[in-house]
């Protein structure tokens, strides 16, 4: 929808967020994850460096989900009957969020062990 105001887009990408957090019990998690690394962070106070990096690799892990959540109601919506090559798709797309999250928890272990 070309044309609209900055309030409205944000609206739509609000109304988004919400979507995926009512529908989405993966979303939630990593909403509760994305909780756990931010009190870790305020308890321990590390170097603006790691704020850095915690905030940058939450937000990979949340974007992924959010893209996986989104090709999965698109095509479920398109194309609702099973079919492998569906399958293939839905898959590489759940691959990108275990990808991001074993790279999140790569850099949780970098921040244990400083």
């Amino acid at each position: 929808m070309k044309g609209q105001t900055f309030l409205r887009r944000l609206g739509f990408a609000v109304d988004g967020l919400k979507a995926a957090f009512r529908r989405e019990h993966s979303f939630r998690q990593h909403l509760l994850a994305t909780g756990a690394v931010l009190g870790v962070l305020l308890v321990t106070r590390p170097a603006p460096v790691w704020w850095a990096i915690g905030a940058i690799t939450v937000g990979l892990v949340l974007m992924a989900e959010l893209f996986n959540s989104a090709l999965e109601a698109l095509i479920d919506h398109l194309h609702p009957e099973r079919h492998p090559e569906i399958r293939v798709v839905k898959d590489i797309a759940a691959g990108a969020v275990l990808v991001t999250s074993l790279i999140a928890l790569a850099v949780a272990v970098a921040f244990v062990f400083r």
